[in-house]
């Protein structure tokens, strides 16, 4: 009697031990894949602000910090704007001074806790930049998608589309460039954004069906006067250019893709999520199981860009050895498969995203190069 009883309660332990293995996986999963357009995404350090004075402000010292470049400051109700490390400027020695370029709202009083972000601009691009801009409906599977219009001479279109922990607020970093050369500019927000249609299931997809919302832009600039449209995506939306120009029925019409932070192996991408996130370690095999489940990411669906021979048209793709959240690795496979249809822009001490932010000058001048024969 005892014995069975004994194997009974072990029964039950292993029981609702799986159970619960199960459950925390899902939670994991959910907190991987539910969208949340503008907060910063996890796992950056959380700095402090010391102090700021005339065109400069003292952070925290830490690797993020020291970053070169441009970036955001975010906080509840800040947002900055932030250039490089000043040097020469006295400082403790845990702390590092950089140029504020822009408090942009809100107050870097000391003691505040901020994010650095590649998001630099909040607002849209009249207020943030002084272009002028029409609010448009593109029109979805879903339902309405809002995006915002740029005009400029040229027939080529550039449709902008952002990834993971950024708003359509993101693309506006390479809007003056954009309009400086004449390009009309399609910035698209897309399922689970402010504003946009939620997804069905309420979880994001890492591009696998959002990417059906950047083939109703494509429709909607080609009803609207392009003749032809080049694909400018990060992170996911990196990811939706690879699965437009592969899938699209207007494959033809899209002249060229740029590639920024490609998310080109969402098995790794979800561990770095459920990781950021806090996930136990022990649960994080679980956690990418049941994410890739809810996702319907099936290990016999291909990823985007996985079959090189399928490119078509010339590809521009900015990535980094830094980048911790979408692995540069299957990027460097895609150039070296396909050297003469992609270039591969290596930018080092960025993260996720921010390949801009690392250097703008050395960046639009690749962007330069790539779009002028395709203008």
């Amino acid at each position: 009697m005892r014995t069975a009883t004994a194997t009974a309660g072990a029964v039950t332990t292993a029981f609702l031990g799986a159970a619960a293995v199960i459950a925390a996986g899902r939670y994991a999963a959910d907190a991987a894949l539910r969208p949340r357009p503008g907060h910063p995404l996890p796992g950056g350090p959380r700095l402090s602000v010391h102090s700021t004075a005339a065109g400069r402000v003292t952070l925290t010292r830490s690797l993020a910090s020291l970053r070169p470049g441009t970036y955001g400051l975010d906080a509840p109700g800040v947002h900055a704007v932030v250039g490089p490390v000043l040097d020469g400027v006295p400082h403790e020695p845990d702390t590092v001074v950089r140029r504020l370029l822009a408090v942009t709202h809100g107050a870097l009083d000391p003691g505040t806790r901020v994010s650095l972000t590649p998001q630099v601009h909040v607002g849209n691009p009249r207020t943030a930049l002084g272009l002028d801009h029409a609010d448009v409906d593109v029109p979805g599977e879903l339902g309405a998608l809002p995006a915002w219009f740029l005009p400029g001479a040229r027939d080529t279109w550039v449709i902008t589309v952002h990834g993971l922990g950024t708003t359509r607020e993101h693309p506006m970093a390479v809007m003056p460039f954009l309009h400086r050369h004449r390009l009309p500019v399609l910035d698209l927000a897309y399922r689970g954004d402010l504003g946009a249609p939620a997804p069905p299931d309420g979880l994001g997809h890492l591009g696998e069906s959002e990417w059906r919302d950047l083939d109703a832009a494509i429709r909607y600039a080609l009803r609207y006067g392009a003749r032809r449209v080049v694909l400018h995506g990060w992170s996911t939306g990196a990811a939706m250019a690879l699965h437009a120009a592969e899938r699209s029925a207007l494959a033809d019409r899209i002249s060229g893709l740029v590639l920024d932070s490609p998310v080109l192996d969402w098995h790794t991408t979800l561990r770095a999520l459920a990781a950021a996130r806090r996930t136990p370690a022990a649960l994080l095999p679980f956690a990418v199981r049941a994410a890739e489940g809810r996702a319907g990411l099936r290990a016999d669906r291909t990823g985007p860009g996985a079959d090189p021979r399928a490119l078509r048209v010339p590809v521009l793709v900015f990535h980094g050895p830094d980048d911790t959240l979408a692995p540069w690795g299957p990027s460097r496979r895609l150039a070296a498969a396909r050297p003469d249809l992609v270039t591969l822009k290596t930018v080092r001490g960025a993260p996720h995203a921010a390949m801009w932010n690392a250097d703008p000058v050395q960046y639009e001048e690749a962007l330069r190069r790539f779009l002028t024969p395709l203008m």
